[in-house]
């Protein structure tokens, strides 16, 4: 086992992408949930690491801190079935456009081509191929697409775990405060997985405070980076809405010297999503935003962050390192392996401070 550990570039030179390589044990990815919702390692990277249960996540905190929650709900978003010459075909939504059209991902024992007619496994559902673009198609259905999925639909997990689903995935890859009426994402705010009801209740009870935005979460979160040169890579495009509700808090938490502390990536890719595109001042905003972090960002807003671990090369590594400090996190990250925490997804969890000297 061998772990590269450097640091970010120098401003003016490139960040190539095997500095942001390592060696994982295939045993240390999660590829079931904890056997109870929360039974997770914590590893919190301060001055020091601290290994930790999940449990003591709240001795991370302090009173007044604000923890922002991603609100995104899971879709069913997987279903199967055959074209006209009986070739198996599984499709996988990216995004719902309207009631009946939506982007999705296909895999296919046979081409697929503009005007094929695909039909839905146990129903008479009709799903029409109209365009290719990218690595996306877009799909007409004869029936309406969140009915399909509800009644149909299998939880999409993400691609490494190489599973049917089960019942308890449904549960379990959701987070306990999912919104409902928010049902758009294709994949879970991982960190927030961690969070049982009595959790929350007793982060309540501690004096922390709780606030909402919502990134409806794309395919794209696992797209790998394809190019040597990190800066080149053109990264995926997501809803994020942030009200005023939690700008005001969020102002207010600045302004009174309290943290902000983001549950996951997803509230973080919000947060300085939004204040990018307003020049660096956080406020309310709804529509997409393609942010690209790496080593060298300016944070505006986020002080701390709660995160599971993360793929190399990633984009979403990346983002950990630039916040942590990228010789920090490769550090964290050798102390996670040697600790046999779990990684990814159904993985255990780290808390980090911003590394103002990173």
């Amino acid at each position: 086992m061998r772990v590269r550990v450097s640091p970010s570039a120098p401003q003016g030179f490139l960040l190539n992408l095997e500095d942001f390589n390592f060696t994982l044990p295939q045993e240390l990815i999660a590829f079931q949930p904890p056997t109870t919702r929360g039974l997770s390692k914590l590893l919190s990277v301060e001055v020091n690491f601290r290994d930790k249960s999940f449990d003591q996540f709240e001795d991370c905190l302090m009173d007044g801190d604000l923890l922002v929650l991603n609100d995104t709900k899971v879709i069913k978003a997987r279903i199967r079935g055959r074209k006209e010459t009986g070739a198996k075909v599984e499709i996988l939504i990216e995004r719902i456009i309207s009631p009946f059209i939506a982007k999705a991902q296909t895999k296919s024992n046979s081409k697929l081509r503009d005007g094929d007619v695909i039909f839905l496994e146990g129903s008479g559902t009709k799903v029409i191929i109209e365009e290719k673009k990218d690595y996306l198609y877009q799909l007409r259905f004869s029936e309406p697409i969140r009915e399909i999925l509800e009644s149909q639909g299998e939880v999409p997990l993400p691609p490494y775990i190489k599973r049917s689903t089960v019942t308890l995935d449904e549960e379990r890859y959701q987070t306990v405060y999912a919104d409902s009426e928010k049902d758009n994402s294709v994949a879970a705010p991982t960190a927030g997985l961690h969070f049982n009801k009595n959790h929350l209740k007793k982060l309540e009870q501690k004096g922390v405070n709780f606030t909402k935005v919502t990134l409806d979460i794309g395919l794209g979160t696992f797209q790998p980076i394809k190019t040597d040169n990190v800066e080149e890579h053109i990264i995926h495009k997501e809803i994020i809405s942030v009200n005023e509700d939690t700008v005001d808090l969020i102002n207010k938490a600045k302004k009174e010297g309290r943290r902000v502390v983001a549950i996951g990536t997803t509230v973080l890719r919000a947060l300085e999503g939004s204040a990018s595109i307003h020049n660096g001042i956080l406020s309310a905003y709804q529509g997409e935003t393609d942010i690209f972090i790496y080593p060298g960002f300016e944070f505006k807003v986020v002080d701390a962050l709660l995160t599971n671990f993360h793929l190399p090369k990633s984009s979403l590594f990346l983002l950990v390192s630039a916040f942590g400090g990228s010789k920090r996190i490769m550090e964290a990250y050798l102390h996670a392996i040697n600790k046999n925490y779990k990684f990814f997804s159904y993985g255990d969890a780290m808390f980090i401070k911003l590394d103002h000297d990173r």
